[in-house]
Order: structure tokens, then sequence, then C-alpha cells
């Protein structure tokens, strides 16, 4: 994990998600590259006699002086942080740019999603899980104290799951506590929590399975009400192990997450 991309904006989450990528990057003596991050068009709203339309304007000025805003972040907090880092200029607007660039990283780091204006995007994070082929780092809305040192796998069997638990062996092989987390009913048809536990080991990564009965939560609340009773400062998870329009329509584990996480989440589609 030498190398990690950070999509850059200027809203208040953004001292969060740099804090988070700090932390990240001193597990691993990593690189941050920022570049800052615009939609490809802003929406606003115009009403006429029928009712209010949606309508899309070029990229403005303000734009521009939020780019720079955003730059005079990551620069004063990669310096004063005495992290090793660089700003890519001349990125195109849109969130699909977190994907394309994603590729030639080990992880990229962008914020939890959340239902507003200004703050991080769905978009965004769907660009560098879907599009990268690299894991993806979520940072909560507050700053953790540590990250890494005490991990939950969310362990549900999949083909998604078991990605993402190779491409976090780096992480898992510097974690002091690892938990192996499979809820009771929930996941797919594989080899179970123990089985797992026993592959890390023979990688010389000592971790526990346990299984929860989730009783009347689901499991994405059973995930993280475990995780906090664990007091885990990073979960692991494979995202989207049901389709991702069905999870839209139906809600499931990683959508859930997403939306309520208060701890890192380290995911991989």
């Amino acid at each position: 994990m030498k190398s990690i991309l950070v999509p850059v904006e200027d809203h208040d989450r953004m001292e969060a998600i740099l804090s988070t990528a700090v932390l990240f990057s001193r597990m691993f003596g990593s690189h941050i590259t920022g570049f800052a991050l615009s939609p490809a068009t802003t929406p606003f709203l115009a009403a006429d006699v029928v009712g209010a339309s949606i309508l899309y304007e070029p990229l403005t000025e303000q734009t521009e002086q939020s780019a720079a805003a955003a730059r005079s972040l990551f620069e004063r907090t990669m310096t004063e942080r005495k992290i090793a880092w660089d700003w890519r200029d001349g990125v195109a607007p849109g969130d699909h740019m977190v994907g394309y660039l994603g590729r030639v990283f080990d992880i990229t780091i962008v914020g939890r999603p959340e239902q507003r204006v200004s703050g991080p995007r769905l978009l965004t994070m769907d660009a560098a899980l879907f599009d990268s082929g690299r894991p993806v780092l979520i940072a909560p809305p507050t700053v953790p104290a540590s990250i890494g040192s005490n991990v939950v796998i969310a362990w549900n069997r999949s083909t998604e799951t078991a990605r993402c638990v190779a491409l976090a062996l780096p992480v898992l092989e510097a974690a002091r506590n690892i938990t192996v987390l499979t809820v009771e009913g929930s996941g797919v048809p594989g080899p179970d929590g123990q089985e797992l536990v026993d592959y890390l080991g023979a990688r010389g990564i000592s971790a526990r399975a346990i299984i929860v009965d989730p009783g009347k939560r689901t499991a994405g609340e059973t995930i993280l009400a475990e995780a906090a009773a664990l007091e885990c400062d990073l979960l692991v998870k494979g995202a989207f192990t049901q389709s991702r329009l069905r999870q839209i329509i139906f809600g499931g584990a990683t959508r859930y997450i997403l939306e309520n996480t208060e701890i890192p989440v380290f995911m991989a589609h």
C-alpha cells in the first residue's frame, strides 16, 4: 500500500478524509497523490408554469475557486503532517475520473457518501469501487483515533469478500487483532469463517472466527454493532454481493454500512 489516491473537494468532510488518509499512509510509509475533483455538471432548479425542472449549466469560475481551495487544504495538510505527496493538475471534471486514475494506485480513499449537496457523493465512491479495479478505503465523517490495529472482516463467504481479503493482506499483516465475523443466516455458500482463519494462519496472520446471531437486526446493522462492541478501527468487507440495483431497491448490508459507518471501511468489489 505504497501509493494512495485521494480525490479532493472543498467541503466540510474533507479534513476528516485527509486525516484518515494520513493515518493510513503512516502504516506503510505511503505516498499520497491528490487531485481536484468536481462533478461534470452543476445542477440548478428552474421553475415554469408546469413546475420545477432540474437543468444543468457548465462549470463556472466558482468551481475553479473550489478546486483552488481544495488544493490549498491538501497541500497544507500533507505538509503539516510531513507526508510524502504530490498534486495532479489538469484532471477533467467528472466522478468517473476517480475510477480512471485509481487503476495505477494501491488504494483510493473517499468519504462516506452523504445525501446532501455539499459532501462526499455516492457517484465518487461508485467510480472508485467499480471502475478502478483496486480497493477503496471509506473514511468516516469524523477522524478515527487509529486505523488498522483492530480489524474485523465481515465474512459472508462470497467472491467479492474473498477478493477484498486478498487485497487487504498488507493491512491484515500489520494488524494486532483480527476477528472474522460471520452473521448467522447471511451470505452465500462457501468456506466458513474458520477456514478463512486457517488460510490467514498459513500466511502467518493470526485471527479468530466468531458467528453472531443477528436476532431482529439486519446483517448490516449486526456487522456495525459487533464492530463497535469489538472496538474495531477498520472493517474489511466485500461490496455488493447482491446486485447494486437490488440493494438500491431492497437494501442490503453494503448499502447500510455505506450510509451509517462511523469507522473506516476497506472495500472491494
